[in-house]
């Protein structure tokens, strides 16, 4: 019996976007992807910095997430540059179709590297900041 066709364009957006709630690992792998889970379980712990400790930083509470989402965009990139053929090997290999990968991948790849980076450099810079200076530069 034939399996679904997985589209590798499909799933490099659904990282970009949604990529630290784990929508891609849910398209790809089925709704009990244990690190699917492990992106959509930052939410919650975000909840529970922000009701343990109320007083502390913003960027802080909201840390589980944001690690999360770097993470997204990682696997976005991993995604993205998996040969056709190892994406059919390992997300195709009972639907009897063959990938296609077009130039809108390419321009995804782009986009992922400037908010990921952007965002990796927004963190690095927060966390050094909070914790050698306790935030006196913001």
């Amino acid at each position: 019996m034939p399996t679904s066709h997985k589209n590798k364009t499909f799933a490099t957006f659904l990282a970009l976007l949604a990529g630290g709630l784990g929508a891609h690992r849910f398209y790809l792998r089925g709704s009990l992807d244990k690190i699917g889970l492990m992106h959509v379980a930052s939410v919650p712990i975000a909840g529970l910095v922000i009701g343990l400790m109320p007083q502390a930083n913003e960027f802080y509470k909201l840390l589980p997430v944001a690690i999360s989402f770097l993470v997204g965009y990682l696997e976005t990139l991993i995604i993205g540059l998996m040969p056709d053929e190892k994406f059919d090997a390992a997300f195709n290999a009972g639907s009897g179709k063959k990938s296609d990968t077009s130039w809108i991948v390419a321009v995804l790849l782009v986009a992922t590297m400037l908010v990921g980076t952007t965002a990796l450099i927004l963190t690095m810079t927060r966390f050094v900041d909070l914790s050698y200076t306790g935030g006196a530069y913001g």
